[in-house]
């Protein structure tokens, strides 16, 4: 048995001192507010699980958790088939596909809150083209004032600006797909479906789980774009959790519940993202097993 290499652990030491003070430091200074009353600067008592228990008695909580759920899966069954799509049409040779690629990538590179105002403005009846045309038509349309309104538009917002990173996920897996599968499908005389179906979908499925993982975190957290454009509101209509823990913060400062909602909130993402990694799993499991059979 070989000797274990003590100077190793050096070599490690910058990354784990990186981590305790970007990650574990935090966490635990939330933890401790999580459960103390914080009355001054000198004054602290502690509650112990008083606030966590507060916290999900909430219903301001439970109203923003679902309406975080129903936009996060919309997120999801839109940009992926989207996103997918726009992969398989995108050229793979030649100057186009550079020249598509970088096309494709440019909402990527315009940051958050610029999103929001572009959308702010985009969207008004006086001087947006969307609200214009929108007007013209008849339709009548006020995210400002109507809360469908207000929540299809932060949707449409996300999807524009996030499809694209899903696109490039998929298309990188297109073009790892060896010829030689394309090859044998066409000696087969297998349709264009059947190639997506048995070929291209299973060799993606490793960049479709990071993509569906990632959209599902990012959009579970998302917080600039709607508050750019909306506010929050109309009323509640966009007031998303990650809204919901800066208005207990930083608006009530109230530092207990926002600390103890903040784990909730952390551990509500790991949950559903061990969820949905153990569902694209079996899934995956099933379809290698079908096609072995």
């Amino acid at each position: 048995m070989k000797p274990v290499n003590q100077k190793a652990w050096f070599l490690i030491l910058p990354v784990l001192l990186c981590v305790a003070f970007s990650a574990i430091l935090p966490l635990m200074t939330v933890v401790n507010y999580s459960v103390q009353d914080i009355i001054s600067p000198e004054r602290r008592v502690f509650v112990g699980t008083e606030w966590f228990a507060s916290v999900m008695r909430d219903s301001d909580l439970h109203e923003a958790l679902w309406r975080q759920l129903m936009y996060s899966f919309s997120v999801l069954a839109i940009e992926i088939p989207m996103g997918i799509l726009l992969a398989l049409a995108m050229p793979a040779t030649t100057w186009r596909s550079s020249a598509v690629l970088v096309i494709v990538a440019l909402s990527l590179l315009i940051p958050w809150n610029v999103v929001g105002t572009i959308w702010q403005i985009f969207g008004r009846s006086d001087i947006g083209l969307l609200g214009v045309t929108l007007a013209k038509l008849g339709v009548e349309y006020n995210y400002t004032g109507d809360s469908l309104d207000a929540w299809v538009t932060v949707l449409v917002m996300d999807v524009w600006h996030w499809t694209p990173l899903v696109a490039l996920l998929c298309y990188a897996g297109l073009r790892s797909i060896p010829d030689a599968y394309y090859q044998a499908a066409q000696i087969d005389g297998a349709s264009k479906f059947a190639v997506f179906r048995y070929i291209q979908l299973p060799k993606m499925r490793g960049v479709l789980m990071i993509a569906v993982l990632l959209r599902f975190m990012d959009s579970f957290m998302i917080y600039t774009e709607p508050f750019v454009l909306t506010g929050g509101g109309p009323g509640n209509a966009t007031t998303f959790l990650s809204q919901y823990l800066t208005q207990k913060a930083v608006g009530q400062f109230d530092l207990g519940p926002a600390a103890a909602f903040s784990l909730i909130y952390f551990l509500i993402i790991l949950l559903l993202c061990f969820v949905l990694y153990n569902w694209m799993q079996r899934v995956g499991t099933a379809d290698k097993e079908g096609a072995h059979e």
